[in-house]
């Protein structure tokens, strides 16, 4: 297991290009829900996958889950941290990152 604690220094704008795939989130807790969701269920990959030129072709291994995974959230100052603790690998949650929120995110801690 790898704990990973990622913070989003603004989360009004922590929202990926495309709406459809992106954090609709307000509150940290509501965040962590959907980073979780995103990490354990394949659903966030296969409508990235969707979207993509050609579905097929996506490398399956990019839409691997842990339905193990729990991330927590917490708010200090304006910012919302989240912690997630998973088997999936940096790559992987890095990915789900980019489609939920876009480059308005920073990984400080893994463990």
């Amino acid at each position: 297991m790898t704990t990973y604690v990622i913070r989003l220094p603004d989360p009004a704008t922590a929202r990926g290009s495309e709406p459809s795939l992106s954090f609709t989130a307000n509150g940290y807790e509501a965040f962590a829900e959907q980073l979780q969701d995103a990490l354990r269920s394949p659903a966030l990959f296969e409508r990235w996958r969707q979207a993509q030129p050609e579905p097929d072709e996506v490398d399956p291994a990019l839409g691997r889950t842990d339905p193990q995974a729990s991330v927590e959230g917490r708010r200090e100052d304006l910012s919302v941290y989240l912690t997630a603790t998973t088997t999936l690998p940096g790559e992987i949650l890095r990915q789900r990152l980019r489609l939920l929120a876009g480059s308005n995110w920073e990984l400080r801690d893994v463990r």
